[in-house]
């Protein structure tokens, strides 16, 4: 859960207009400690107002393509969603559980990728580096 951003601001910094369905999509996706699908995300602001769910997913559509919130891959079809890197939070790992289905956020220190190194044998331009750990959770593993 994030206290440290200011949602308002990270809106405005991105010249997007603050509305309320926004703001609550945003808040949702920066209050988890981990990623969410769009139908969690859909879910959770269903239960306290009626939303569409098409709204939801053209507001994720929009804080992506503004850097806002991240798309993050699971490998499959489905695609879950945080906050993006900026000020207070950091790029860093995922881990997603091929089993149930969660990911969690792993600490940045937990596995580092030498980008400037790879800049340098890259010749192309390099606009996002997504580092997923797929495997099993130690709650899926402990009921195997």
């Amino acid at each position: 859960m994030c206290h440290q951003c200011n949602y308002e601001e990270l809106l405005s910094n991105t010249d997007l207009s603050i509305t309320n369905n926004r703001m609550r999509v945003l808040e949702v996706v920066g209050n988890k400690s981990f990623p969410l699908s769009a139908k969690d995300i859909y879910n959770t602001l269903e239960r306290s107002s009626s939303i569409n769910r098409v709204t939801v997913y053209r507001i994720l559509d929009l804080l992506v393509d503004h850097n806002v919130v991240e798309r993050i891959s699971t490998g499959g079809r489905a695609f879950y969603y945080g906050l993006a890197p900026n000020n207070h939070h950091e790029p860093h790992p995922h881990f997603y559980c091929t089993s149930c289905g969660q990911m969690d956020c792993l600490s940045p220190e937990s596995l580092s990728v030498d980008m400037e190194t790879f800049i340098k044998t890259f010749p192309g331009q390099i606009d996002k580096v997504e580092v997923r750990i797929d495997g099993i959770c130690k709650n899926c593993g402990n009921k195997q």
